[in-house]
């Protein structure tokens, strides 16, 4: 029988406790010590993902890949977890959510998940990359707006910016009319906030926003879903939106953040590209961090450990980044070779998406902000405590305010590409839009609605 925890953590390797504790702040702090004391056990080891939740954790950037890239031993469908069909997975615990099994790409094997998959990495291909370039740089000029005349001079990017910006541009990317993009974001966030409800909303929104595509069709990836010769039912439809949504925002939040953070803080080498910070930050600070959890079909072993059919074996993909073992030759490997998009059948299928996302992000942060730099050293930067992601919690930043405010559609302030303007945005740039904002006088006023339906309305000059 399992014993009960104590409510307090209990530090890594200590003796009176057999498991590894992957939460709480002392993990947040300071992962890389976990990792440290989970390699001493061999490429994989039992670890507790939440209270009363165990699972094998890998570690090991080969034992990842075997994993990874072996699904006829490791499946993904989680109703063949021993512990909750047992009922030993707590009912309020916070690794059901993770874990839990829906019906989408993300928990299917074989020929149920080749269909889904394929309906998604064949509709996201669709997405034309100057047009996503310039729908982030739309949403970020938005953003930026909203803050940079504030007379203080300062920010907390990550809740003015690098948070709210993969949502405009899903919403934007999925078709959404301002109010079900209102309800779509508040949704999502809620999820990952844990606030109540927001299950429903989001369900609410998007089985809205699938019954106006089934009576009127647009060119966006909700209707191509939808008219996707694999025929999904509008339920699969959902699904597979939800599955971009969660898969795509807060990952993409996580990495414009600490991309961000990399560039600005002390220790980054001036001339460096942008590209160069986003990379540097899915290796070594990758932002879905311990996940992707498999279960194997018989009785395995893994590096001396032998792990019990149906026992959950998550990837970490951040101990398996920085795995001493590679680090020694990492030079020589692509400097996409990292696993911060998975691998396998199930590596995540908008990665060249992402990446793009990211580096125009921060690019336009730049390109705005001329004189941006934080507030505090990278180093005393405080990281989310979850075990699933690496995300930084806030991240301060100061600047020299605009002192003008300007019009919705001009052409920004004077030296405004000036900065590390990539080709690609030369190409696609869009006009540098800014709308009301904070000023010193207090906050502007602000049309009606939610956060995606102001956006629009900003767009439109209103």
């Amino acid at each position: 029988m399992q014993q009960p925890r104590e409510s307090q953590e209990i530090p890594p390797g200590c003796p009176a406790h057999g498991n590894v504790q992957m939460y709480g702040p002392s993990f947040g702090a300071d992962p890389e010590s976990h990792y440290a004391q989970l390699r001493h056990h061999g490429p994989s080891a039992p670890v507790d993902i939440a209270p009363g939740v165990q699972a094998e954790l890998v570690t090991s950037y080969d034992a990842a890949l075997y994993v990874l890239q072996n699904p006829s031993s490791f499946v993904r469908d989680s109703r063949r977890w021993n512990a909750l069909n047992e009922g030993r997975v707590p009912a309020d615990s916070p690794a059901l959510p993770m874990m839990g099994y829906r019906p989408n790409a993300l928990f299917s094997d074989g020929a149920a998940h080749a269909r889904l998959r394929g309906a998604v990495t064949d509709s996201l291909a669709t997405v034309n990359e100057h047009q996503l370039i310039r729908q982030t740089q739309q949403s970020a000029h938005y953003l930026i707006s909203r803050f940079s005349t504030d007379i203080r001079g300062q920010a907390e990017l990550m809740a003015e910016y690098a948070q709210p910006l993969p949502l405009l541009v899903f919403s934007d990317l999925f078709g959404c009319p301002p109010e079900i993009g209102d309800r779509v974001i508040a949704g999502i966030s809620g999820i990952f906030e844990g606030t109540p409800g927001a299950d429903e909303v989001l369900g609410g929104a998007l089985t809205e926003l699938i019954a106006l595509k089934r009576r009127r069709p647009t060119a966006d990836l909700t209707t191509r879903l939808m008219e996707h010769p694999a025929q999904l039912t509008d339920e699969e439809v959902l699904h597979q939106l939800v599955t971009l949504l969660s898969g795509g925002t807060a990952p993409l939040a996580a990495a414009i953040g600490t991309s961000s953070a990399l560039y600005l803080g002390e220790d980054w080498q001036v001339g460096l590209p942008v590209e160069d910070a986003v990379s540097q930050t899915l290796w070594n600070y990758a932002p879905i961090a311990n996940y992707a959890a498999h279960y194997p079909t018989h009785d395995v072993e893994l590096g001396g450990r032998v792990v019990r059919a149906n026992d959950p074996v998550l990837i970490s993909f951040a101990a398996a980044n920085t795995d001493p073992k590679l680090t020694e030759h990492r030079e020589q490997l692509s400097a996409k070779a990292h696993l911060a998009f998975g691998a396998g059948p199930h590596a995540c299928p908008a990665k060249d998406p992402a990446f793009m996302i990211a580096v125009t992000a921060v690019e336009t942060l730049l390109n705005q902000l001329h004189d941006v730099e934080l507030r505090v050293p990278f180093k005393s930067l405080t990281w989310a405590p979850s075990p699933w992601s690496r995300s930084l919690v806030t991240l301060p930043i100061r600047f020299t305010p605009r002192s003008v405010p300007q019009a919705a559609g001009s052409a920004g302030p004077a030296g405004s590409t000036a900065g590390p303007l990539s080709p690609q945005q030369t190409a696609a740039a869009s006009p540098s839009h800014a709308g009301p904002s904070r000023t010193s006088t207090g906050a502007a006023p602000q049309p009606k609605g939610g956060l995606f339906s102001r956006f629009l309305a900003w767009t439109r000059g209103e």
